[in-house]
C-alpha cells in the first residue's frame, strides 16, 4: 500500500500538468461547432417603420402590444409540438406549415399556458411575428451551418407562409429576401446536404499500480504511465430528417490494462487498440415506422446499447463517462454477441417502451461457413421494457437468451473473473439467460443515483471430457453509482461507482469464484470548453479476479474528450 501510494504521489503532478497543458492549448483554439439549436423568441424586439396614417398607426399599435405582453411572464416553455398550442386552429392551411416548423427546428416560443399570447385567438400580426423569428432562426442555423439538413420541401414552406403573410411581415421590417440565397450557398459549400461529420478525439493517460499481477504467475505489475488516444469520426446520413444512417470510422492506439495486471476488471472503458489502423467501427441504419415504432438494422457495430437503454445516463459513455469498463452499464445484459442483426423499439406511452433485438456477432454474420453465418453463430435475442412511472425516474428490465460458439466465448464482457468469462472453458459453446434490471434516478436537480443488478444462467452445449453437455453455471453483479451535477461549476459532475464484477457463483462439475471482488471508482468531469472535457480519476479493484490472495491494484487516468 505505501509503494502504491508514493507512486501516485510521484507520478500525479505530471499527470496533471500534461493534461493541462493540453487542454489549455486547444482552449485557445476557437469552437469548431455552434449550436443554435433554441430559438429565444419571448422578449425580441420589433423595429417597425413609421406609419404614416391611422390604420398603420393602429396595426403597430397591436404588434407592440403582442410583442410587449411576454414582458409580464416569469419564462418561456419551448414547444415542442405545435397541438400545445391550444389558439392555432387546425383547421388553417398553415397549421401543418406550423407543425413542421415547430417539431423540425423548435423555433416558436409558447408560454406556459400553451398560447401565443394569452387565451385570445391568433391574429395574422400574431401569426405573421412568430413565423419571422422562425426565419431569423432558421437564417442563424444555415449561417453557422448546424441545421439539421434544411431541405427544399421545407424552403418550400417558408416560401408559401412568406407570401401568404406578406404584407404582415413588410409591416414588422422582416428580412426574407436573402433566405433562399443562403440555403443556396450551404448546399454548395457544406460538406453533403444530407450527411453530418461529427467528431470524437480522447487523449488518455493512464497507469496501473499493485504489487504482483491478478493471473498467478507471479509476475510484477509494470508501473509505467501510457499516453493513448482514440480517434471517431461519425457520418450520420439523414435521408428524411427523422431517420439516421450512421458510419463511422474509428483507430486507436491502447495497451488493454488486463494483460498489464492479470486480470479483465482493470480495463479502461475507451481502450480501442490496433495500432492506430482505421476501421468501420459502426454501420447501422435506425429508422421511423409510424410515430411510435422504431427499427434498427446493421453490419456491423449495432450493439445491443444502441437499442437497449443501458439507463446509466452520466456513466454510460465511453468518451466522456466511465474511467472503468465495468461502470460504464451492466456486462451481464448489455453486453455479448452483436454487432450484426436488426431490432425495433415501441413506444406505448412516455411512461412505457418496449424494445426487441435479434443480433449476431458481426464477425461471425457476414461468413457461410459451418457453424456461422447470422443465424448459426454466435448471437443474442431478447427484449428490454423501459418504464418511466414518474419524470425523474427511469426503471428497465432485460431478458437475453444467448448462444456463444466454440473458441469465442465471453459471458462476462471482459469485466469479471475468468471463470465469469469462460465457466466451461473456451472450448465449449455456451448459451445463457441472462436478467438484468437497472434504475436510474434523479433526486434532485443536482443529485442522481442509479445501479443495475445481473444474473446469467450459463449451460454447456457440449462436453470434452471435463465439462458435461448440459453443466450449468451462475453468474451475478451488481453496482450502483452517484453522481453530483453542476458540482463546482455548470456542466462539471463529480461521481463515485462501485459494485461487484461478474462473480461465477456456482459452476456444476468445478470450482466457482470463492472470494469476492469489489471495485470502486472516483471521477471528476470539469469542462473546459463546449467542446473541451478532462476527467481526471482512479478505481481501485480489490480481492481482483475474486480471489483474496491477490494485491489490490490501483488504475489512474486522466482522460481529455474533444468534440467538434
Amino acid at each position: 500500500m505505501s509503494t502504491v501510494f508514493w507512486n501516485t504521489i510521484k507520478y500525479s503532478p505530471a499527470l496533471l500538468g500534461a493534461s493541462l497543458l493540453v487542454a489549455n492549448s486547444a482552449y485557445g483554439a476557437p469552437s469548431l461547432e455552434e449550436s443554435s439549436t433554441e430559438a429565444q423568441v419571448g422578449q425580441q424586439e420589433l423595429t417597425v417603420a413609421q406609419a404614416t396614417s391611422e390604420s398603420n398607426s393602429e396595426i403597430l399599435k397591436q404588434i407592440n402590444i403582442y410583442n410587449n405582453e411576454g414582458k409580464d411572464v416569469d419564462s418561456i416553455d419551448q414547444v415542442t409540438s405545435v397541438s400545445q398550442l391550444r389558439d392555432v386552429s387546425p383547421g388553417d392551411w398553415a397549421y401543418e406549415a406550423l407543425r413542421s416548423l415547430v417539431e423540425r427546428y423548435g423555433c416558436i416560443a409558447g408560454y406556459p399556458n400553451r398560447t401565443f399570447r394569452g387565451n385570445r385567438a391568433t391574429t395574422r400580426y400574431e401569426f405573421a411575428a412568430g413565423l419571422n423569428a422562425c426565419l431569423n432562426q432558421i437564417e442563424r442555423l444555415i449561417a453557422a451551418s448546424t441545421a439539421d439538413f434544411i431541405t427544399r420541401e421545407d424552403l418550400e414552406t417558408l416560401q408559401r407562409l412568406i407570401q401568404e403573410f406578406e404584407a404582415e411581415l413588410a409591416t414588422l421590417g422582416a428580412r426574407v429576401d436573402n433566405l433562399e440565397g443562403r440555403v443556396a450557398f450551404l448546399e454548395d459549400h457544406q460538406f453533403s446536404t444530407t450527411t453530418k461529420l461529427k467528431g470524437e478525439v480522447l487523449f488518455t493517460f493512464a497507469g496501473a499500480f499493485g504489487d504482483e499481477k491478478a493471473d498467478g504467475s507471479g509476475d510484477g505489475i509494470d508501473e509505467n504511465i501510457t499516453l493513448s488516444n482514440r480517434v471517431r469520426l461519425n457520418f450520420d446520413t439523414s435521408f428524411t430528417g427523422k431517420d439516421r444512417l450512421r458510419t463511422r470510422l474509428q483507430a486507436g492506439n491502447f495497451t488493454s490494462l488486463a494483460g498489464v495486471t492479470g486480470t479483465d476488471m482493470a480495463r479502461l472503458g475507451h481502450d480501442a487498440g490496433g495500432g492506430n489502423d482505421v476501421e468501420i467501427n459502426d454501420l447501422y441504419y435506425r429508422f421511423p415506422i409510424g410515430k411510435k415504432f422504431r427499427g434498427y438494422v446493421g453490419t456491423s457495430g449495432l450493439d445491443l446499447n444502441n437499442i437497449f437503454n443501458p439507463t446509466n445516463p452520466f456513466l454510460g459513455s465511453s468518451g466522456s463517462g466511465g474511467l472503468s469498463r465495468f461502470v460504464r452499464r451492466n456486462p451481464l445484459t448489455l453486453r455479448g454477441a452483436e454487432g450484426a442483426g436488426a431490432g425495433f423499439s415501441y413506444k406505448f406511452s412516455d411512461a412505457l417502451k418496449l424494445s426487441v433485438l435479434y443480433l449476431a456477432d458481426d464477425g461471425d454474420a457476414p461468413n457461410p461457413g459451418e457453424g456461422l453465418g447470422l443465424f448459426n453463430g454466435s448471437y443474442s435475442a431478447g427484449a428490454e421494457l423501459a418504464i418511466s412511472p414518474i419524470d425523474n425516474l427511469d426503471l428497465s428490465l432485460i431478458y437475453v437468451r444467448s448462444y456463444q460458439r466454440e473458441g469465442d466465448i465471453n459471458l462476462s464482457g471482459s469485466t469479471g473473473s475468468p471463470l465469469a468469462k469462460r465457466p466451461f472453458g473456451n472450448g465449449v459453446p455456451t448459451s445463457a439467460n441472462r436478467l438484468g434490471a437497472q434504475a436510474s434516478f434523479r433526486l434532485t436537480e443536482q443529485i442522481h443515483l442509479g445501479g443495475w443488478f445481473g444474473y446469467i444462467d450459463a449451460e454447456a452445449e457440449d462436453d470434452n471430457g471435463t465439462v458435461e453437455e448440459g453443466d450449468n453455471a451462475d453468474i451475478v453483479t451488481w453496482a450502483a453509482n452517484l453522481s453530483f451535477i453542476d458540482f463546482g461549476k455548470e456542466g462539471a459532475v463529480f461521481s463515485i461507482a462501485g459494485g461487484m464484477p461478474p462473480k461465477a457463483t456456482d459452476i456444476d462439475g468445478a470450482s466457482d469464484d470463492d472470494d469476492t471482488s469489489y471495485l470502486i471508482e472516483a471521477q471528476y468531469k470539469f469542462p473546459i470548453t463546449k467542446n473541451i472535457l478532462i476527467t481526471p480519476g482512479a478505481y481501485v479493484i480489490f480481492n481482483p479476479n475474486h480471489d483474496d490472495d491477490n494485491d489490490t491494484i490501483w488504475v489512474g487516468a486522466i482522460r481529455t474528450t474533444f468534440k467538434f
